[in-house]
């Protein structure tokens, strides 16, 4: 795309509160390379088969991945995984891998934050039966330089975490050799990492995507020419955003061509009521479950539960265009 944005457009846009925190000032560095817009998205129905979700809930595995992009960009991933054990215990490292192939949701964390600061929500998805592999990028996580335009280099590095997790199903001795289903994968993300989740499915198009959960995340930097075969995406939004404007976010889910379903928080902000709030939370968590167990495993008895489930009292509403 020919336009680029300004340090403090996109800043003012991420800069991340609650949960991400503040970030710093960005340092100097190169304008990353932003690729041409891509063609217009095609709407084919969705890819996964019709299928069922485990009705299980699984003990939680935690394990870490030590990874680096081209040797600069250091990009160490937190897997969670569905683990044997009895479910509801805290995640234990190391913990023996379940039985079964488990689609995989590649997450990515706001400006300023870092996985574990969304244990809660990324624990319950692994519960219910997915692998989540969560990178910590190397300018926007908590503790790096803050060079805010990094945002638009995380695509990339998520797409290469992908092809390294995708690659432990085939790797003798790895505990997740033969329990990743690689044809069945998500991309999700909050704030910045809503960013980085948009640029995955319309600049930075990467075909192995079959999904897409955007948190309180915007377009700046990335567009919304969404591209390639059709992948549903569910954003999440607080109509109370003070950083990132719900219209902003319903701009671009307006923007996408494919099945879609939007859940509006009317008293959410930008980070807490997503993800930490007790009742909120529970909200956001059994709906993108069910969206994940519909889109990934291809199971329509989770997408019928999504219309009555999201909708509770004053706590959330949902779009529903799947």
């Amino acid at each position: 795309m020919s336009r680029r944005p300004t340090p403090a457009l996109l800043a003012a846009a991420l800069l991340s509160v609650g949960l991400a925190g503040c970030s710093t000032a960005p340092a100097p560095a190169a304008r990353p390379a932003v690729p041409a817009e891509p063609p217009k998205a095609a709407t084919p129905t969705p890819r996964v088969p019709a299928g069922t979700a485990p009705a299980e809930t699984f003990a939680v595995g935690v394990r870490q991945l030590k990874l680096n992009r081209d040797g600069a960009r250091p990009l160490p991933v937190t897997l969670w995984y569905p683990a044997r054990g009895e479910a509801g215990g805290a995640p234990q490292r190391g913990a023996s891998v379940a039985d079964g192939r488990f689609p995989v949701v590649m997450f990515s964390h706001g400006l300023n934050g870092r996985p574990d600061d969304y244990a809660d929500l990324l624990t319950r998805w692994a519960t219910a039966g997915f692998v989540v592999a969560a990178p910590t990028f190397p300018h926007t996580s908590r503790g790096a330089d803050g060079n805010v335009l990094d945002v638009l280099n995380q695509p990339a590095d998520v797409s290469y975490a992908l092809d390294k997790v995708l690659a432990l199903d085939g790797t003798a001795g790895d505990p997740l050799r033969g329990r990743l289903a690689t044809d069945r994968v998500a991309a999700a993300g909050h704030s910045a990492g809503g960013v980085t989740t948009i640029g995955l499915f319309t600049a930075g198009r990467d075909e192995r995507l079959d999904a897409g959960v955007v948190f309180a995340g915007t377009a700046l930097g990335v567009g919304t020419a969404f591209a390639g075969a059709a992948a549903p995406q569910l954003f999440v939004h607080g109509e109370a955003d003070e950083v990132v404007d719900y219209a902003a976010g319903k701009a671009v889910y307006d923007a996408v061509p494919w099945p879609k379903a939007m859940l509006s928080l009317p008293k959410g902000d930008h980070g807490r009521a997503l993800l930490t709030d007790g009742a909120a939370l529970r909200v956001v968590a059994d709906t993108t479950s069910e969206f994940l167990r519909w889109t990934l495993y291809g199971d329509a008895t989770a997408r019928d539960r999504l219309p009555t489930d999201a909708a509770r009292g004053n706590l959330a509403t949902l779009d529903n265009r799947l």
